[in-house]
């Protein structure tokens, strides 16, 4: 099964006992491509909404590379434990729950593929590392993944069946929510909806390679590109929505096409799937009134008559959601 821990593996002393044990705790971890943030989630127990304590962040360092990424993250683990086990002993902790930037193998929770923004982190044995080091059974997720695990179980969509998740940032992630749960696919990858197909990115090479994906138009770093390809000025996606909002064309332009491009895609993945509601999240979301309005225009352009009204609304768990979804992550597993 999909990222099972089997019995006899580290999880197995735990997975008989979870069920029963309140209250617990789970070390969560968040690696993003410049920092890395952990917590401790303590439940009182298991379904109810759980407190994230000990908050830290550290710097990713990525161009230091995958090798020192990985020992930095372990380092990390190990602090919190430590935290954990002295000053929320009351907490009982059962394990690890990562959320990370890229791809990760459901078979083995390590790093399928990873891009430029975190350089060496392909190929990493992350799951097994942890397990390792630390005798605790350890769970790896992607970040948006983890994310939208976070909204559904706790959060914007908790009580919600099926959801649309987007996480418009720097780059453009998303996760898809069917019977309450996030869809990780055959091989761990489901969700990748910035790789989308989309018209208004035509002829634009994209992150991964291909062409013509909504990442390159929706996204931050896709706000940024097309603004500096048009204007030749280099300004980050905060500066070109305030320009926008003062007036200069070509950033409105940019803002718009963003949320134009972005709406229509999530009309077309809301008519696919029919979801009670989308939870968007990310820098992008705050673009402003343009964005906001293109993008319920292209939403309406492409659902039918009879699913308009879809509500659209913003994350709520914040920093927190990815720790809190890669911890039920691992509860999942404990429990399958």
């Amino acid at each position: 099964m999909e990222g099972q821990l089997k019995p006899g593996s580290v999880a197995g002393g735990y997975a008989t006992t979870i069920a029963g044990l309140n209250p617990f705790s789970v070390i969560g971890i968040d690696i993003g491509g410049t920092k890395v943030g952990g917590g401790i989630a303590t439940y009182e127990l298991r379904g109810r909404f759980p407190v994230v304590r000990g908050y830290r962040m550290i710097p990713t360092n990525a161009q230091q590379g995958g090798d020192a990424l990985l020992d930095r993250v372990v380092g990390l683990i190990g602090e919190l434990i430590e935290q954990a086990r002295t000053e929320l002993s009351e907490f009982p902790l059962v394990g690890v729950g990562i959320a990370t930037a890229g791809r990760v193998s459901a078979a083995d929770g390590s790093i399928a593929y990873a891009n430029e923004i975190l350089p060496g982190w392909t190929g990493q044995p992350v799951r097994a590392t942890v397990e390792a080091r630390y005798n605790l059974p350890c769970a790896v997720l992607n970040d948006v993944q983890a994310y939208a695990m976070g909204e559904i179980r706790h959060g914007a969509a908790a009580g919600a069946k099926t959801a649309v998740v987007v996480a418009a940032g720097t780059g453009l992630g998303g996760a898809v929510v069917v019977n309450g749960s996030v869809v990780m696919g055959a091989h761990g990858f489901a969700g990748e909806l910035g790789h989308t197909l989309s018209p208004y990115a035509a002829g634009i090479v994209c992150s991964c390679g291909s062409v013509a994906h909504l990442e390159s138009v929706a996204s931050g770093s896709g706000i940024e590109a097309r603004y500096l390809e048009a204007t030749g000025q280099a300004l980050s996606g905060a500066e070109i929505s305030r320009h926008a909002l003062e007036g200069d064309r070509e950033a409105l332009r940019v803002i718009e096409q963003a949320g134009r491009s972005l709406g229509e895609s999530i009309g077309s993945w809301a008519t696919i799937l029919d979801p009670e509601l989308v939870v968007i999240s990310g820098s992008v979301c705050k673009a402003g009134k343009p964005w906001r309005d293109a993008l319920e225009q292209g939403v309406s352009a492409q659902l039918p008559e009879q699913m308009r009204g879809l509500p659209i609304v913003e994350a709520a768990l914040g920093n927190n959601a990815p720790i809190v979804g890669a911890s039920e992550r691992l509860l999942d597993l404990l429990t399958l």
